[in-house]
């Protein structure tokens, strides 16, 4: 069908639609799926997803449940067990009480962001969004007829926003702001001072935050630490995806002030009638001892393959100057090496088989200047993807 005779038989595509960008890592994706298709030995560094299995405490879980035979709607909000259980994860690892009403089970992260984001955005509402930064959050705003506004973000401030650039870009259609602690894509973590501050200036001025906290387990040089211990009501989201190795699972949690609670409790009703029922009672796994103990020791494999790929990296000729202290992501300045990271990143899998993000799917702040290596492969494949890429640079 021609876009003409489409046009003619479901009218104009919708703005909001026509704006959204593709990632343009997906093309290099696809390359790289061609490739090994051929027979080429691929190391992928591009994708955000951890390499470990699903923990089998999970899949334990998930097999008793399925084997009941009864795989029905949850209430919107999510099972009140899961629900107590993520209540009690915080009152055991952060020391912070949350009612457990205040928790909103919801499918995946995004899941949780989509419904905060749809109860709090007016049409025209600006939300002030880091740069560089998760490529979906501009495209959520969108979505509910906000503006998204970047807000550059140094290598300098771990690029995490400052109380200052937050003062200097909030206007009068400024609605809030959303901060990813640890983050993606530079893996950096802001400081606890510098996020209450800013949560303080914002509660000021009658704004939302969002801390996006769905990294939050995976952190190496700093404690835990969650944005839930300040004063200052937040929207905070977090995942089962990262640190619980849940990916494909697609089930996160929003924590919202009680008095949104029964508004996004409707949302979630229309949107998505409930979570995913068997990935619920799965996750119910997620936090026994034993299961924490699996994700403990994965964290010491993701801090061990850190070291090694900042070190090749940086033996390479890439520049680092925001050290990541949490996720999976080391986010490299190629400036001493290529002028565009996107021409790179497509050498760097034509030539040495290692699939890289170029930093232009994560903003507009000096783009062809960073790529982004994910350490979601094991040590030996970490340093043959170095010795590649060295092999390729030095030609």
């Amino acid at each position: 069908m021609s876009e003409y005779t489409h046009s003619l038989c479901a009218g104009p595509l919708a703005r909001r639609a026509r704006d959204i960008e593709p990632f343009h890592v997906m093309e290099l994706l696809a390359r790289a799926h061609a490739l090994e298709a051929q027979g080429r030995d691929i190391i992928h560094m591009e994708v955000g997803e951890p390499d470990f299995p699903t923990p089998p405490p999970v899949i334990a879980a998930a097999q008793a449940f399925l084997d009941q035979g009864y795989v029905r709607y949850t209430p919107a909000l999510g099972l009140p067990a899961l629900r107590e259980a993520i209540a009690a994860h915080y009152a055991r690892r952060f020391g912070v009480t949350i009612e457990t009403e205040r928790i909103v089970v919801t499918a995946g992260a995004s899941g949780a962001l989509l419904l905060a984001l749809a109860a709090l955005t007016e049409p025209g509402d600006a939300w002030l969004l880091p740069d560089p930064g998760y490529p979906c959050n501009r495209h959520f705003v969108r979505a509910f007829e906000g503006v998204p506004t970047a807000l550059p973000v140094t290598a300098a401030a771990a690029f995490q926003p400052t109380l200052a650039q937050v003062e200097g870009a909030w206007t009068p259609d400024t609605r809030g702001i959303i901060v990813a602690s640890p983050s993606n894509p530079t893996g950096t973590v802001i400081d606890t001072s510098t996020l209450d501050q800013i949560a303080q200036f914002v509660g000021a001025r009658k704004g939302a935050l969002i801390v996006d906290e769905i990294y939050q387990g995976l952190t190496y040089d700093t404690p835990p630490h969650t944005a839930l211990g300040g004063g200052t009501p937040t929207f905070v989201i977090n995942s089962f995806s990262k640190y619980f190795g849940m990916t494909g699972w697609r089930l996160g949690w929003l924590v919202a002030p009680k008095a949104y609670v029964r508004e996004i409790e409707k949302l979630a009703q229309h949107f998505f009638i409930s979570p995913s029922t068997p990935a619920q009672h799965a996750a119910l796994a997620a936090f026994a001892p034993e299961c924490i103990a699996i994700l403990e020791s994965r964290r010491a494999a993701f801090a061990r393959r850190r070291e090694v790929l900042i070190d090749g990296l940086l033996a390479l000729g890439f520049d680092i100057p925001a050290r990541p202290a949490g996720a999976f992501y080391v986010y490299a300045d190629v400036g001493g090496l290529s002028t565009d990271s996107f021409a790179l990143a497509h050498r760097l899998l034509e030539e040495a088989g290692v699939a890289v993000t170029p930093g232009r799917d994560f903003g507009a702040q000096s783009p062809d200047r960073w790529l982004r290596f994910a350490y979601t492969t094991d040590e030996a494949r970490i340093t043959e993807a170095i010795g590649r890429m060295a092999r390729v640079l030095a030609g």
